[in-house]
């Protein structure tokens, strides 16, 4: 009877440590929503399945941990990233004022490559190629048109020079046939006198 008393008592105990081991390694088996879940589902699960007590909720202490851990690895994976989004965005902004700075310097070298290829030095100064260009064909024209008035007042002048040596020609051709002319008359007048004056002395 002491044997079946003290069997029996065994048998509750064993009984009694294999229902408690249960328990606990039911309490503290972590469930895959709590370790799989993203961490917004995983609060989800712990509103669904944990109960209100007088305002409190009971939640258990390795959910809690667990949860309290899952919350600092997501906030500093949310820091670290805000981090290196800080780092690229001043990285970007660096870059930005660099490509800024470079823009207004090549728009400067192209304003002055523009204003350098639009300009020609003309005695030191910078001429707009137009206002040279108009000027050269100013200039070209009045010398076109100066040559062209000398060619047709040297043409004028060689005509008058050519009818002056033509009416000189005939003048001369005049005046040699009146010189010859005279002398002619002259020479008879003297021939004349000479006979006169030898018949006077004849007589």
């Amino acid at each position: 009877m002491k044997k079946t008393t003290h069997l029996l008592i065994r048998s509750l105990l064993l009984i009694c440590s294999l229902i408690l081991t249960l328990k606990a390694a039911g309490q503290t088996a972590m469930p895959d929503e709590l370790v799989k879940n993203p961490l917004k589902e995983q609060l989800k699960y712990l509103e669904d399945k944990t109960r209100i007590y007088e305002t409190y909720r009971a939640i258990r202490e390795d959910m809690f941990q667990k949860i309290k851990n899952n919350v600092t690895d997501t906030l500093s994976a949310a820091n670290r990233k805000i981090t290196g989004l800080n780092k690229t965005t001043s990285i970007l902004k660096h870059t930005i004022d660099s490509l800024s700075t470079t823009l207004e310097t090549t728009k400067s070298n192209l304003e002055e490559m523009t204003r350098t290829k639009n300009s020609i030095k003309v005695i030191g100064l910078d001429v707009n190629k137009l206002t040279y260009n108009k000027l050269m064909w100013t200039i070209l024209v009045a010398l076109v048109a100066a040559l062209l008035m000398g060619f047709l007042a040297f043409k004028r002048n060689l005509s008058n020079i050519i009818d002056t040596k033509k009416d000189f020609q005939e003048l001369k051709v005049e005046f040699e046939a009146y010189r010859k002319t005279s002398r002619e008359a002259r020479e008879k007048l003297t021939m004349d006198h000479f006979n006169e004056m030898k018949r006077l002395k004849g007589g």
